[in-house]
């Protein structure tokens, strides 16, 4: 079931964000969220939906605004993350439609993926959702003693 995100949801996001951020670079970021984090985005004005099962979250979307303002009010960049048992269950399509539905619903124009270039997976489902390579930016992140590419993937809503 896709749902909006309650604070009670907050120690299962972060578990699943913060495996991410320890353990692979499909985000650069190296510092965890902690539960207060969390707890701010999840009671904030940016919608941030889960997929759960019962009282398991087995994955969490988000967007936010591209970049600071008017300009920009159009576009928006998301976040998606599936617990690696969640993967190829269709939850993660059902979390991207979900979230473009309300950001399209909101008056964003299109939606931005921001994907690890290390993370075919991560191209390939964006693809598969509609999503188009627009740039790929050489040596944005730094993460586990490496520079890694950026690419930028957009589906106009």
């Amino acid at each position: 079931m896709i749902r909006p995100a309650a604070a009670a949801d907050a120690p299962q996001i972060a578990a699943l964000w913060n495996a991410m951020i320890r353990d692979n670079t499909a985000t650069f970021t190296p510092d965890e969220k902690t539960l207060d984090q969390i707890g701010a985005m999840i009671a904030g004005t940016d919608p941030f939906l889960v997929w759960a099962e019962g009282y398991q979250v087995l994955g969490f979307a988000r967007y936010f605004q591209f970049r600071g303002g008017a300009g920009y009010r159009h576009t928006a960049e998301h976040t998606i993350l599936l617990a690696p048992q969640a993967r190829g269950q269709g939850g993660g399509r059902a979390l991207m439609t979900a979230i473009a539905d309300h950001a399209r619903a909101a008056g964003r124009h299109s939606l931005i993926a921001g994907v690890s270039g290390e993370n075919a997976a991560g191209i390939a489902f964006h693809a598969a959702c509609g999503f188009q390579t627009v740039a790929t930016l050489p040596e944005m992140g730094w993460k586990f003693g490496r520079w890694l590419d950026l690419v930028l993937m957009l589906k106009r809503l």
